[in-house]
């Protein structure tokens, strides 16, 4: 394995570290989807564009599913994961170091999370390293692709689970129809109530029936500049 010379350890709760790095890191959205997506403890899940493991190792600590393979194609971020995996030794989650689109799972999931690239591809400054960009714009996988390989992978009933910006919210619902995944529920974030969504959540079913919940807008700030109830559930606070 490649040494690297800018990683660090974060620790999650129960004990649980993660390796992070100046380009493969997380925010509050990883801990969001992964709180919204909230798999069963028989399920057997996939995270595609897992970065770190953040997502993973979240539905790991809070849902104990049966198994989790978590997908990232840029090999530094994998490697990141790896080494989290020895740190922690949770053998449920399962590094695939690999493009999506060629994702195969031996058995149909019943849940895929994705917290995928925002940026359209060509739009936008790229100030960033590479890794960065191939994080934050759809340079090696587009929303479309996305949800064409979660119908491969998802059994019928399956799940697709997605966080992006409110402005690809019609990209994510036309890209899931369009592969045979119906939208059941969307929740908009905010800061505060005075402020305008910053990240949307989006839950397909695949072969669903034509019917979408609005949830109830989370709200992330108090008024004071501290996090709300929901908030400090979400990060295991309270």
């Amino acid at each position: 394995m490649t040494e690297y010379t800018d990683l660090t350890v974060e620790k999650l709760l129960d004990g649980i570290e993660i390796v992070i790095s100046t380009e493969h890191r997380f925010g509050t959205d990883a801990f969001l989807l992964a709180d919204f997506a909230a798999p069963r403890h028989k399920d057997t899940v996939c995270d595609f564009c897992t970065g770190s493991g953040i997502i993973a190792l979240l539905m790991y600590q809070n849902f104990k599913p049966k198994a989790i393979d978590a997908v990232e194609i840029q090999q530094k971020a994998h490697d990141q994961l790896l080494m989290t995996l020895e740190r922690t030794k949770i053998d449920c989650i399962t590094p695939i170091l690999g493009d999506l689109k060629d994702y195969r799972p031996a058995k149909e999931l019943d849940l895929i999370t994705c917290n995928p690239p925002y940026k359209i591809d060509g739009t936008g400054a790229k100030n960033e390293t590479e890794a960065v960009s191939i994080a934050r714009h759809e340079m090696m996988c587009t929303i479309e692709d996305v949800c064409a390989a979660a119908k491969r992978a998802l059994r019928y009933g399956g799940r697709l689970c997605i966080c992006n910006r409110p402005e690809r919210l019609c990209d994510i619902m036309v890209a899931m129809r369009q592969n045979g995944i119906e939208p059941k529920r969307v929740r908009f974030v905010s800061k505060t109530p005075e402020t305008a969504p910053w990240l949307v959540l989006v839950d397909g079913r695949k072969g669903g029936s034509s019917f979408l919940k609005v949830e109830p807008q989370l709200y992330t700030m108090n008024p004071d500049g501290s996090f709300t109830d929901e908030m400090k559930r979400i990060y295991r606070q309270i």
